[in-house]
């Protein structure tokens, strides 16, 4: 399928629209999450080969050539625009103002370190606040990536050639205890 990015979204969440279904809706009969269903269908992220027929029930006029693009790795993008809508410059806001917090809250109980992007949940729900009115919930449900002390090796290249990485890769754990040991070179290895 050689259409724009646009156009195929456009197509899928014509798709949407018609069935009457909402993201949520979707994502209960997917078992996805509701954010994930509106991610495949604005082509932000790939539909599992398992999970489509599971998407082809939940909206049966989705078409086959829409199913298969879905299934295609996207390109992952955004409008710069974006921030512009009122609905997301709030979560900007927020993510921004209390960002600088939520950092050190992950330090103090995970180390240094990052939650994933890639391994990452994310739904939004309603609930009744204790006054009766709506409210929004946004979870982030992410993996906790920490970072890696960057060890010398004693090469004057960084890091040794690839013959090495099998090695690396069983040994990155206890790094700081074995690789960066004074004196740690090839006659080690």
């Amino acid at each position: 399928m050689e259409e724009n990015k646009k156009t195929i979204i456009n197509r899928l969440v014509a798709v949407k629209s018609k069935s009457g279904k909402s993201c949520s809706q979707i994502a209960e009969q997917t078992g996805l999450t509701n954010v994930y269903v509106a991610q495949l269908l604005r082509r932000q992220a790939q539909l599992n080969p398992d999970t489509a027929p599971k998407l082809r029930a939940a909206l049966p006029e989705l078409p086959e050539d829409l199913l298969q693009e879905m299934m295609r790795p996207p390109m992952r993008s955004y409008d710069p625009n974006l921030i512009q809508d009122p609905c997301v410059y709030r979560l900007n806001e927020a993510v921004m103002h209390f960002g600088e917090s939520i950092k050190e809250i992950i330090n103090e109980e995970f180390g240094d370190g990052i939650m994933s992007a890639i391994d990452f949940y994310c739904s939004v729900d309603k609930v009744k606040g204790v006054d009766g009115k709506d409210r929004v919930v946004v979870t982030f449900d992410g993996k906790y990536l920490p970072y890696t002390e960057q060890c010398n090796f004693g090469y004057s290249g960084g890091l040794p050639r690839y013959r090495y990485l099998g090695l690396l890769l069983i040994n990155l754990v206890s790094c700081r205890n074995v690789l960066c040991e004074p004196g740690f070179g090839v006659s080690k290895l």
